[in-house]
């Protein structure tokens, strides 16, 4: 699953340092190319290349990864911009894959949880109805 926050904020850091696609490859010792990947969610970068980064960039993994950073209207007004995770963690239990679930999804589950059987079995049957048509 490709993580498109990480793309944006690689390309977002990158803009904010003034620096090229190509300075960033040579930092990590990779082609331009492979660096544009990472942009493009084409590719993730290694965990030595996101620590690496993270560290650059004076950013946690966590917001380098996940989270939404800063806008840069709120940075130079001086105001303090709260990091927020759009995505929370979880596991396929039957891939045993990591997925990340928006709070819009994490919301829906969560009431889902709340329903009656009966609910339950109409809503999965509606969703699976439409997944099918592809709709």
């Amino acid at each position: 699953m490709p993580n498109i926050q990480l793309a944006n904020n690689l390309r977002y850091l990158r803009k904010q340092k003034n620096l090229t696609q190509k300075d960033l490859s040579e930092m990590l010792n990779i082609s331009r190319q492979a660096y544009s990947n990472y942009e493009t969610s084409k590719r993730t970068p290694d965990l030595d290349s996101l620590l690496y980064l993270a560290g650059f960039y004076n950013v946690n993994l966590d917001g380098l990864v996940l989270g939404c950073l800063p806008s840069p209207d709120l940075a130079a007004a001086g105001s303090i911009a709260e990091q927020k995770i759009p995505y929370t963690l979880s596991i396929d239990k039957n891939t045993g894959n990591s997925i990340y679930l928006t709070e819009e999804e994490l919301d829906i589950i969560t009431k889902l949880r709340t329903l009656s059987r009966e609910h339950k079995q109409l809503i999965t049957g509606f969703i699976n109805d439409n997944v099918k048509s592809g709709a």
